[in-house]
Parts: structure tokens; sequence; C-alpha cells
């Protein structure tokens, strides 16, 4: 568990594969770390952790990607989503694009940064806050193939269902003019910090079928 990281600070944020070990990740500069919320920035350009499907028997393997977007990252402590922002860079400026619920994971602090996984179904927020849900239909195929059960697909879409409720009442946080935020022009562009793939995997506790693995480590 780390300390409060300051404005500024690089962090690295992981998706933990279902066999416990750090898969995509990105770096992400600190924007603020309060009790009820974390908010990270990761800047058109910088480069992250993807998968990508080499031939030959090896399998799917971790390679270099480039973020194409400007993003900040609004996460909070204990739930089951985060929101993102998007602005796009180009000869006509910077513009914001879009509102984005992520259905994940709580996050889990680690030396440094967060560990979370995606949870497939997301959300789509126009800028005047017209939402579309998006991912349902691969939601329901991971149902139906076992991989998640019915009743967890349940509690996601419940915690998509109360953003929804905050959406449409204009709730925070897309009420708190984030849209209008910007970086610090003396932040550079960040890197993963070196141990980014041999810091060990924190995995969430909140159901054992997330990682059927012995020796978790939490």
């Amino acid at each position: 568990m780390s300390a409060r990281w300051r404005p500024g600070d690089v962090v690295a944020l992981r998706y933990i594969t279902r066999d416990a070990k750090p898969g995509m990740s990105w770096p992400f500069r600190v924007v603020e770390d309060r009790d009820d919320l974390l908010a990270l920035f990761i800047p058109q350009g910088a480069r992250y952790k993807a998968w990508e499907q080499p031939p030959g028997p090896a399998g799917r393997r971790l390679g270099d990607a480039t973020w194409r977007h400007d993003v900040l990252r609004l996460m909070y402590p204990g739930r089951h989503h985060s929101i993102w922002l998007f602005w796009r860079r180009d000869e006509q400026g910077r513009r914001f694009t879009s509102y984005y619920v992520n259905m994940e994971e709580p996050f889990r602090r680690t030396a440094i940064g967060v560990d979370t996984n995606d949870h497939m179904l997301d959300i789509v927020v126009t800028p005047d806050l017209r939402w579309r849900w998006k991912d349902d239909d691969v939601l329901a195929e991971r149902v139906r193939q076992g991989v998640y059960p019915e009743d967890f697909a349940a509690v996601v879409r419940a915690e998509g269902e109360r953003v929804i409720a905050n959406i449409e009442a204009r709730r925070s946080p897309f009420s708190d003019g984030w849209e209008a935020w910007t970086p610090d022009p003396a932040w550079t562009v960040p890197e993963l910090p070196e141990q980014w793939d041999r810091l060990p995997a924190t995995v969430w506790e909140g159901a054992d079928w997330a990682y059927p693995v012995a020796g978790r480590t939490r």
C-alpha cells in the first residue's frame, strides 16, 4: 500500500489477468489523490502495453502501443467503475469529445500505482450527456461462455444503472466542470515504471471465480 501521491507523480495502472499476472498496463500522471477520488491523466502519444497476437504456439503477448487521446480517468475507492473524459488534439486544437464509463474491479493501490481489471460493459456519454450502452452483447456472451456468472453480470449492469441515474440527473462528476480541465503544461509524457511487469499483482477479493489460481498475492 502506497502513501498518497502528489500531483504530477507517475504511476502504473495495470489490468490483472485471471492467472493473477500484470496484463495491459498504462503510465498515468496523478491529478488528484483524495479519500473519495483518484484522478489520473494519460496524454495522447504515451506508450503503453497492449495485447498482441503473434503467429506461433506462444499465444498472445504484451507489446508496445501508442495511446491516441488525452484521457482523464476518475477512479473511486471501492466502486466498480471509473469515468473517463476524452479530448482530441489536432490542428484545430484540443477539444472535449466524450465521457466513457468503464465497469471494472475496485482498484487496489500498489507501490507503483493501481491494479484493476475490466468488466466488459461500458457506457458512452456525449458532451451534452446523451448516453448509450457499449459491449452489453459482449458481457452476455461471456455469461453464455461461463466466463462470468449470471449474478455477477447483474451486479455489473446494476452499477451501470446507478451511473446512468447520475448522468440523467446531471449529478457529480458530470456537473463538476472536469471537461474544462487542462493538464499542467510542464508535464512531460509519462513512461511506465520499470517494475510494472515485476511487481506481484494484487487481486480483487470480491469473487474467487475471477482469479481461479493458487498462491494469490493480496
